[in-house]
């Protein structure tokens, strides 16, 4: 990051020497102008793929997932299928066959099952609110993890985060809409 600006100047500075060489060889040099630098910057910079996959040290994808007040970290690497929740594994934190068939969705629909272990830590919500942020972590990060499965999983519906929340209580209310009994008399 820190030599992003000295290699901007210096790419400046070699196209006004380049244009100032044309000039002294007697041709008409056209002005270094913004355009210019701008591609002479361009030409400096490295090339970004955005089908690379994107992992951290260990060879992991992260991502995070949420869902109602649940917030999940989700880290995966290639492996034999294992899922951690939170230290324990998923059939004892998940103890809900509907629960653990919804986070296993993203694998099934991605045909990837039993090839990736998956480390969660979540918080927040209930049961079903965590196992839907750790279902939306999931396919957030398979697709950093494997680019090419974007389109599967954001037709899928598992890239979108479902924004459902609990409406606030309002003051003079008993709960968010629900007035207090009205007495006549």
């Amino acid at each position: 990051m820190a030599d992003e600006p000295n290699a901007m100047q210096e790419a400046l500075e070699e196209a006004q020497k380049a244009a100032a060489a044309e000039e002294a060889a007697g041709a008409e040099a056209p002005a270094v102008d913004a355009a210019t630098a701008d591609d002479a910057v361009a030409a400096a910079e490295p090339a970004v793929d955005d089908n690379a996959p994107k992992l951290d040290e260990h060879g992991r994808s992260y991502a995070t997932g949420k869902r109602k007040d649940a917030v999940a970290r989700v880290w995966i690497k290639p492996g034999s299928g294992k899922i951690t929740v939170n230290g324990r594994d998923v059939e004892i934190y998940f103890a809900r066959p509907v629960l653990r068939m919804m986070i296993g969705q993203p694998f099934a629909v991605a045909e990837r099952v039993d090839q990736y272990d998956v480390l969660a830590t979540v918080t927040g919500g209930g049961l079903s609110g965590q196992a839907g942020a750790v279902r939306h972590g999931i396919s957030k990060a398979l697709t950093l993890y494997e680019p090419g499965l974007r389109p599967v999983l954001k037709s899928g519906g598992f890239l979108t985060r479902d924004s459902r929340v609990v409406e606030r209580k309002k003051y003079g209310r008993r709960k968010a809409r629900r007035s207090f009994q009205f007495s006549k008399r």
